[in-house]
């Protein structure tokens, strides 16, 4: 394969990782990061969201791409919403 059709390919599988919603270094024993988190921590779990929306939101300007740290806050804010929802639904 020459090297211009073996980086496009590269290019090409590295697109298919979603690193916002579900990198894949997250569920390396098949559990989500997220889930072993939300039942180690409790009703503590939403100040670790918050946490991380803040670590996204400080540091975005000094990636090199700005933008999925931005998404990963969004993510970590929607995750939040979510586990305020469920806990006043109950």
């Amino acid at each position: 394969m020459r090297h211009e059709a073996f980086m496009k390919a590269k290019s090409l599988e590295e697109k298919k990782v979603d690193m916002v919603n579900s990198p894949p270094h997250y569920n390396t024993t098949g559990i989500e990061c997220i889930h072993a988190i939300s039942a180690a921590t409790d009703e503590g779990f939403q100040y670790y969201l918050q946490g991380n929306i803040l670590k996204y939101l400080w540091r975005y300007r000094y990636k090199d791409r700005p933008l999925e740290d931005l998404e990963k806050a969004r993510w970590y804010l929607d995750k939040l919403i979510e586990e305020v929802m469920s806990r006043d639904a109950s």
